[in-house]
């Protein structure tokens, strides 16, 4: 018994060291120069961990979300295309692809994708480009099938324009794919107070705000795992899957900005009156995250 509880400590010590050491470390992700946060910095540390079965789970998604086995003969939007993932996902299912991100670092991502993978493709595009440039957008983009943006439009400074501006690319009886931050009423307006005291700070300061925002998110999970004899078993899984160390996921909750957010049912009635129907939708059952919608475009707007 007395090993058994010195090999559990020798194993907590050891890893509050390495999450500390990864603490101290870690440098804040840095902003473009319109205030948007920057996100490839992380994708890129998660690039280098994709492989067959991460590739099969982001196409199992695709034909679960969308009902369907192949993707050829679809054109397919991947709007803020980060790591890259889902476009190869959709350029594998058959899909003729074009991504883009406002994010340069993330257009690198996608481009080492395809490289990797698809090199010399002309069925696969990647360019840099923004969701709220309705001339870039419709300057000859045309339509898809399918199109494709999950966790970005919330990002963009202006989301209900940027939600408007993905309806005229949907082509008729082609579907809208898009994952929303949930509205969580005092908790939201909470977390907008946080990001936005964060971001105002000098970088040298904001070990003020991150600290107690990394105990809120991963104080309760840390401690189950701890009182069930397995400290950080979480964090370290969940380092191993994404590839980039949990604090980091707490910097780029806490600095993420711009920051919107919106109800299932706000998100419903506006592309209703758009002209979609929904067809699937998941959400995170009120909490913190984003709510997944599917939604088919019946008719032109009226």
């Amino acid at each position: 018994m007395v090993n058994e509880y010195a090999n559990l400590y020798e194993n907590f010590a050891a890893t509050s060291r390495a999450a500390w050491g990864e603490m101290m470390r870690s440098e804040p992700t840095r902003s473009t120069k319109e205030g948007r946060f920057g996100f490839g910095e992380n994708w890129a540390r998660y690039v280098e961990l994709v492989d067959d079965e991460r590739i099969a789970t982001a196409e199992q998604s695709l034909m679960d979300r969308l009902e369907v086995s192949t993707l050829e003969g679809y054109r397919f939007l991947d709007v803020g295309s980060g790591s890259g993932l889902f476009s190869l996902a959709a350029r594998n299912l058959g899909a003729e692809v074009h991504s883009f991100d406002y994010d340069p670092a993330s257009v690198g991502c996608t481009q080492t994708l395809k490289a990797r993978y698809w090199p010399e493709d002309d069925k696969w595009q990647v360019e840099q480009g923004d969701a709220l440039n309705e001339g870039y957008l419709q300057g000859g983009l045309g339509t898809f099938d399918v199109v494709y943006s999950w966790g970005v439009l919330h990002h963009t400074g202006a989301m209900w324009q940027a939600l408007g501006n993905m309806a005229p690319l949907v082509k008729r009886e082609g579907y809208l794919f898009i994952a929303i931050y949930n509205d969580q009423g005092r908790q939201t307006r909470i977390w907008t107070h946080v990001k936005k005291t964060y971001n105002a700070l000098p970088a040298r300061l904001r070990w003020l705000v991150l600290t107690p925002s990394f105990l809120c998110l991963w104080g309760p999970t840390i401690f189950r795992d701890i009182v069930r004899g397995c400290p950080f078993k979480t964090w370290r899984e969940r380092k191993a899957n994404r590839g980039m160390s949990p604090w980091r996921d707490v910097v780029d909750w806490v600095g993420g900005w711009p920051f919107e957010v919106a109800k299932p049912e706000e998100i419903f009635r506006f592309f209703r009156g758009h002209g979609f129907e929904l067809t699937k939708m998941k959400t995170c059952a009120g909490g913190l995250g984003c709510n997944e919608f599917v939604l088919r475009r019946s008719h032109d707007k009226d």
